[in-house]
């Protein structure tokens, strides 16, 4: 099989257009205009005949039209194969990647293709006769249950007895096609991409005059052969159908790039990171500066609902200026049966491949099953459809331009080779935002609604805990009730929204809170537990942030510093504002200071090696179990006891630090590495070893 490279000359593409045209009975001169009349495909097609002139111009609709150019782009390159079909018996499989194409392809061949004396048949009704060539046409869009591999082979036996040529057109031959035509095909073609020349080349065939301009490239990419058929049109002219067909293309969801753009998103943090490192290499390789396989293409998103993945994917296409193919595993299962999911499935990837370099964005991904944990009553049917996205991430490497990011409440719940090198092999989890995100993410919603010297930390501390996603609703709801009361938007509106009736911290536990804080802060530099990063005072409690040192938490002491940093808090409190005035949120909950250190304790005594009993480690149930025995329960007291002495040790020698620390918390709410940093600067915290 001999291939040419050379530019499409559309002489088999012209002649078929006015096979269908005399079909459809147009009253249009031949479009093979300034063809060679010894051109071989110009002879072949000797029995072409065009339909006399009729009352009332008649046209080729134009999706047909531009499947008629594809069709004949695939098989005109192939030497010798437009004779074959005419004159022998060839055995073709053709992918047409979009199911919607098969039924435009199958009219294309059976109508221009097979030549006069040719009788095209189907797979029902194939029955060789003496009066006619017979051809086996098997057309397969994969949305019939007997549109696979193990139906349909017998009628392919018959077909090769006869010598009739087969020709099997399929979204995906492998899938859909007799698995006996595929192993006796001496051709196995993909049908061609749409171009500018072919969509001048539809306009012309339709209206009978070509374009002034031809379209350009973004356009190119973008366009369907359904958008074909709504703007190309007889009674337009070639001009107006083009702009018809841009403006029709300008309103799809993959090119509408509402919202921010990733570098004004906050609270993302790695995930930010990684995408705007994307972008750098995107536009890197779209100046052919940077070859495809240096770029990540892949990435699993992981966070809980309301993060903002959707939000971060749509901000990710905006800065990289492409398209954005948005699809889920919901909007997959929506089919009726398992066919038409899997053509779902190869049509979102089919779409990112048309439009590439694009972003195709899957939500929902552990909606895909994993297959170590399926049942055997729908084992079957979950395991085509993994495999088939398998097979789909796999070829990310084969299509270039094409980023795919997964997106997922559940990690667990994906299947493991979706996660495997060369597929979605880099996993980043979107957390919760902090305060300095929340504000950032308001203040981009409120927009110039409020004056942007406007404090709005008390806001953002209020919605501790929260999502994107609901400040984007507060801020919504804020705007109505302002608006309900004819007045400007103030900051009260956004607290009231925020709050929802909830009563803001009584300042007496404000104060409490606030040398809490400061106590687990000061205890924890001064042992070089943590490295600080925010101190937080919200409506239903507070919080010290740090990033815990590894390698100082690895021997007895470094956790015993680590006990002591977590009962800091309640010391503070004691040293502070005297025993009586001392709260519980030390000891609320299970993952409270005293909840914690009371593990650590644990572990030191009857895992890590280091307390009465020896090197031992006692089994999780076993330890259960001693822990109820009073001798075991008076070594662990002991050893926290001893911590938070160690703790008031260090409150009283940095009484005056924990005081400041504490007032500029009360009065703030918040403060971050940079106002700690210049606290600890003014007031140095002295160490265990300075005061040993």
């Amino acid at each position: 099989m001999n291939l040419h490279l050379s530019p499409p000359r559309d002489l088999l593409g012209r002649a078929y257009l006015d096979m269908l045209a005399a079909e459809a009975g147009a009253n249009s001169g031949p479009l093979l205009r300034g063809g060679d009349p010894d051109d071989p495909i110009e002879k072949l097609i000797d029995d072409l005949a065009i339909a006399p002139a009729s009352v009332g111009r008649t046209s080729i609709r134009a999706d047909l039209a531009a499947a008629a150019v594809l069709v004949a782009r695939t098989i005109e390159p192939i030497d010798g194969l437009t004779r074959d079909l005419r004159r022998s018996c060839p055995v073709i499989a053709l992918a047409t990647h979009r199911a919607e194409l098969v039924s435009l392809v199958k009219q294309v061949l059976k109508t221009c293709a097979f030549g006069k004396e040719a009788k095209p048949l189907d797979e029902r009704s194939f029955a060789p006769d003496h009066h006619h060539r017979p051809v086996l046409l098997l057309c397969r869009d994969g949305t019939m249950s007997e549109h696979r591999p193990d139906r349909g082979n017998t009628i392919v036996g018959d077909a090769l007895h006869a010598r009739a040529p087969i020709f099997g057109v399929a979204p995906d031959p492998r899938r859909h096609l007799p698995r006996d035509m595929l192993r006796a095909a001496e051709y196995n073609l993909a049908l061609s991409q749409l171009d500018a020349s072919a969509i001048v080349l539809v306009i012309e065939a339709v209206t009978g005059k070509r374009p002034h301009d031809a379209p350009n490239d973004e356009l190119v990419r973008a366009i369907d052969i359904s958008d074909l058929a709504l703007s190309v049109r007889a009674d337009r002219s070639p001009d107006d159908c083009l702009k018809l067909l841009e403006k029709i293309v300008s309103t799809k969801s993959f090119f509408a790039h509402e919202g921010p753009c990733l570098e004004e998103l906050a609270g993302y943090g790695e995930a930010r990171e990684w995408g705007l490192n994307l972008v750098a290499d995107l536009r890197e390789y779209q100046a052919g500066r940077l070859d495809w396989t240096c770029i990540e293409k892949g990435l699993l998103l992981v966070g809980p609902p309301g993060v903002g993945k959707t939000q971060y994917a749509r901000a990710l296409a905006k800065s990289a200026n492409l398209p954005l193919v948005s699809t889920s595993v919901a909007d997959w299962n929506s089919a009726a049966y398992l066919s038409g999911t899997l053509g779902a499935i190869k049509e979102s990837f089919s779409q990112a491949r048309q439009l590439a370099p694009c972003i195709l964005f899957i939500d929902e991904l552990d909606g895909i099953s994993d297959r170590a944990n399926l049942t055997s009553d729908y084992k079957e049917y979950w395991t085509q459809l993994v495999n088939l996205l398998l097979e789909l991430l796999a070829g990310i490497e084969e299509r270039p331009g094409v980023v795919v990011i997964g997106a997922t409440n559940h990690p667990d719940h994906i299947d493991a080779a979706v996660r495997r090198a060369g597929r979605l092999d880099r996993t980043i989890e979107i957390q919760l935002p902090d305060a300095e995100a929340l504000l950032a993410i308001f203040r981009f919603h409120l927009g110039a609604d409020l004056l942007a010297d406007q404090d709005l930390t008390p806001v953002a501390l209020a919605a501790a805990g929260k999502t994107g996603a609901d400040v984007e609703a507060w801020v919504r709801r804020a705007k109505s009730r302002a608006r309900r009361a004819g007045r400007v938007l103030v900051l009260e509106d956004v607290l009231h929204e925020v709050r929802s009736g909830r009563e803001a911290l009584p300042k007496h536990l404000r104060r409490s809170f606030a040398v809490h804080e400061a106590g687990h802060l000061v205890v924890g530099v001064a042992l070089a537990v943590f490295e600080p990063q925010a101190l937080t005072i919200l409506d239903r409690g507070a919080g010290t942030h740090g990033n815990l040192s590894w390698t100082n938490s690895q021997t007895q002491p470094g956790i015993e510093n680590c006990i002591a940093a977590l009962l800091a808090g309640r010391a503070a409190e004691e040293v502070i504002l005297g025993s009586p005035q001392a709260t519980v949120g030390a000891g609320i909950g299970e993952d409270s200071d005293f909840a914690r250190a009371t593990r650590a304790a644990i572990d030191l005594e009857l895992r890590f090696g280091f307390g009465a009993l020896g090197v031992a480690h006692f089994s999780e149930r076993a330890t259960d179990m001693l822990i109820h025995d009073p001798s075991v329960v008076a070594l662990i007291a002991k050893r926290l006891e001893g911590c938070l002495a160690r703790a008031r040790e260090l409150i009283a020698t940095n009484r005056s630090v924990v005081e400041a620390v504490a007032r500029r918390l009360e009065t703030t709410g918040y403060l971050n590495r940079t106002a700690i940093d210049e606290l600890l600067k003014g007031h140095p915290v002295r160490s265990i070893a300075s005061i040993s």
